[in-house]
């Protein structure tokens, strides 16, 4: 167990004293571009704790953003990368290659959906995955089309932000940005005019329809897709949608490209959320939760795809490094030791119960959805119009924080809570920040 005390203590204000002082340190030398949800400073974390300078515990529903879904200094992860980091930090795995690499990319090829031959390249970041993902999908099919989805987030590079929906703070005033990428319609089943009993079948056919008519199937490359929409608002398409787009790419000779970024390892009580309708992906993208904190990213996918990109033509520097490797190892040790794909399923059990009865008693609950550790709330102003409400998640957000729980917020309306708590969080902690989020709504 993390050697962080897993309870929630608050000391001083917060954001206190020495995380002030290093806030005025930090608006010096540091970009203002870099925002940060919340300006404390980490000391150490581990478990579902988040302890700052300050000495404040917070509990932790954010994992970093998904990350560390193994705790934030979970034993394996530590003392694999440790060993490793004591043999070499780096060679560079294109002028001298090491086995860390080749494990990974083993147990990549283990854990993703279907029994096809795989491969797989490393990399640093989810943008650097999803982005080697297309040049894989025009290498393989010699064309150059790239479909995304409403509501989709898929990184901050140039070539990702185009692929990514969201304007505000992703893209504003940093075009122009790359072409042939192509928006379609995703079932956003609370939103759907219809209802969400009709939103899959609806939203696939209106979304095939306009790449058929307005693209043109065969200069498709790529189809990308988050199988849960995480920027977006935490989305999980309405049943039927996703094989009804992964059957399509398959008739039409398209590579179907599942972005697990946010989703994958575990999150959502499978090892990918793919799984959830037995979509078998030809790519498949990882980054965040692969290696405990460290920055890794994987492409893997059908091995006559991987290979379709001449040598060289894949790499950098740092994709692969051996540290981040040997991360990667120990966070999958750990998620198969621990069963962290059942801990996500009762992270579920109890959120959804206890967040389904806060939305009987406070009306500025929308929705709540989500799968496993992967649960949001949507916000709004009223009920029947749904009509978005970002100033109420702001409010929240900012309750939680002051009594020392870490939640954020996303979606592309900006009302929505989001949920991330690592999967090792002790169910003491999971219930007393549902304790703060229910006083939370109270307060409101």
């Amino acid at each position: 167990m993390s050697a962080v005390p897993q309870e929630r203590r608050v000391v001083t204000a917060i954001p206190g004293p020495k995380s002030i002082e290093l806030q005025a340190r930090r608006t010096a030398v540091v970009a203002g571009g870099v925002g940060s949800v919340l300006p404390v400073f980490t000391a150490r974390a581990g478990g579902g704790i988040i302890e700052d300078v300050d000495g404040n515990r917070l509990i932790d529903f954010g994992s970093g953003i998904a990350v560390t879904s193994v705790g934030a200094s979970a034993e394996a992860v530590v003392r694999r990368a440790s060993a490793q980091l004591a043999d070499f930090t780096h060679t560079c795995f294109m002028v001298t290659p090491y086995e860390g690499y080749v494990e990974v990319a083993e147990a990549l090829a283990e854990l993703t959906p279907g029994d096809h031959a795989k491969k797989s390249a490393l990399f640093n970041s989810g943008a650097e995955a999803v982005e080697n993902a297309v040049k894989i999908a025009r290498s393989y099919t010699k064309r150059q089309a790239v479909v995304v989805f409403d509501h989709g987030y898929h990184g901050r590079t140039n070539l990702t932000m185009a692929l990514t929906a969201k304007n505000m703070p992703y893209k504003q005033g940093f075009g122009p940005f790359a072409p042939e990428v192509y928006r379609v319609p995703v079932a956003y089943g609370y939103r759907w005019p219809t209802g969400a009993e009709n939103a899959g079948a609806e939203a696939s056919a209106m979304a095939i329809d306009q790449i058929s008519k307005q693209i043109g199937a065969e200069n498709v490359a790529a189809i990308i897709i988050e199988p849960v929409l995480g920027e977006g608002g935490f989305i999980e398409p309405a049943k039927g949608f996703l094989p009804a787009i992964a059957q399509f790419a398959k008739e039409n000779g398209i590579v179907f490209v599942a972005d697990e970024i946010q989703s994958g390892f575990c999150r959502t009580g499978q090892w990918f959320a793919c799984e959830d309708e037995g979509i078998v992906p030809d790519l498949i993208t990882t980054a965040k939760g692969i290696a405990g904190g460290l920055p890794l990213a994987a492409v893997t996918g059908r091995a006559e795809i991987m290979d379709a990109a001449h040598a060289g033509g894949l790499g950098g520097t740092y994709g692969g490094n051996p540290v981040a490797c040997a991360g990667a190892l120990g966070a999958i040790e750990t998620m198969k030791e621990l069963d962290l794909n059942g801990r996500a399923r009762r992270i579920e059990e109890v959120m959804k119960a206890r967040l389904a009865a806060m939305q009987e008693k406070f009306p500025v609950i929308g929705e709540v959805r989500g799968r496993g550790a992967m649960i949001a709330i949507e916000l709004v102003q009223d009920r029947a119009t749904k009509a978005p409400d970002a100033a109420s998640a702001a409010a929240l957000a900012k309750f939680c924080h002051a009594a020392g729980l870490l939640v954020l917020t996303c979606g592309t309306y900006g009302n929505v809570l989001r949920f991330l708590p690592p999967l090792v969080i002790g169910e003491d902690l999971l219930n007393e920040g549902l304790d703060i989020i229910e006083r939370a709504f109270a307060a409101l």
